[in-house]
C-alpha cells in the first residue's frame, strides 16, 4: 500500500507545480518516490511468482520520471502530477505490451495495461492478428470477469477503415484503433492506502492477462 504522505505529495504538486517549490520540497519528494518504488517493487514480486520473465527487474526498471518534457507539449508545466510505472517482459522501455499503473489523486489514479501507440510494423501485425482470430480476441475481452474491471478497449481511433481493410469487417471498430489498451478506473485514495492494494493490481493485472497475451502473440 501507498502512504498517506505519498498521496499528500502528489495532491499539494499538483497545487503548486513549479520548480521554487519543488525545491523546497525535495526531501518530501524523495520520500514519496522512495514509497512508491516499494509498491513497484511488491508488484514486481508478484508478477515473478506467475512468469519468471520478471525475475531480476528492479523498481527503477519500471517506473517513469516525474520531470516532464516541456520542449514539445502545450503543457509547460515542470512536473508530472503523478507516479507512474510500466511492467512488462522488457520493462517500461520494452515494445511489448504490459501492464501499467498510474497514481494520481482526484479521481485520476488508475490500473491498466495494453500497448500505446505501436510503430506502425507492430500496429499492421496487431490488426492482422485481429482480423484473423477475431472470435479469439472478443473471447478473451467480452470475457464477464474482464468486462466488469474493463468495459472497453480504448485508443486513438481512425475515421475511416485502414488499408486493406472492408468497412463491413466484423472487427472494423477494433482495426481502427491506434492503441489497444484497457484500464481499470476510479481507484479512490482509500484503495491506495489500503493493505490489500497491491493484491488488488495483482488481481487486475492476472484478469488483463489474455488480452496482453494475445497482443504479444501478435508481435512475436
Amino acid at each position: 500500500m501507498l502512504h498517506q504522505n505519498t498521496v499528500t505529495f502528489l495532491q499539494q504538486l499538483a497545487e503548486h507545480n513549479n520548480r521554487p517549490w519543488f525545491d523546497a520540497n525535495r526531501a518530501a519528494y524523495t520520500e514519496a518516490k522512495d514509497d512508491f518504488e516499494k509498491v513497484v517493487g511488491e508488484l514486481l514480486k508478484g508478477l515473478e511468482a506467475t512468469d519468471s520473465a520478471y525475475a531480476g527487474q528492479k523498481a527503477k526498471d519500471c517506473v517513469f520520471r516525474i520531470f516532464r518534457d516541456v520542449r514539445f507539449g502545450k503543457d509547460k508545466t515542470p512536473y508530472k502530477p503523478n507516479f507512474g510505472a510500466a511492467f512488462s517482459k522488457g520493462g517500461k522501455k520494452s515494445e511489448v505490451a504490459g501492464f501499467y499503473l498510474h497514481i494520481e489523486p482526484g479521481g485520476k489514479s488508475f490500473i491498466g495495461g495494453g500497448m500505446w501507440m505501436p510503430e506502425a510494423g507492430i500496429l499492421k501485425k496487431i490488426r492482422q492478428e485481429i482480423d484473423y482470430n477475431f472470435a479469439d480476441f472478443l473471447a478473451i475481452t467480452e470475457n464477464k470477469k474482464f468486462k466488469q474491471l474493463f468495459p472497453s478497449i480504448e485508443g486513438e481511433k481512425l475515421k475511416t477503415p485502414p488499408q486493406g481493410y472492408a468497412a463491413d469487417n466484423p472487427a472494423i471498430e477494433y482495426l481502427k484503433l491506434k492503441s489497444f489498451v484497457a484500464t481499470h478506473n476510479a481507484i479512490t485514495i482509500k484503495q491506495l492506502t489500503s493493505p490489500g492494494f497491491v493484491a488488488q493490481c495483482i488481481h487486475v493485472f492476472t484478469t488483463m492477462q489474455p488480452f496482453i497475451n494475445f497482443l504479444n502473440r501478435a508481435v512475436d
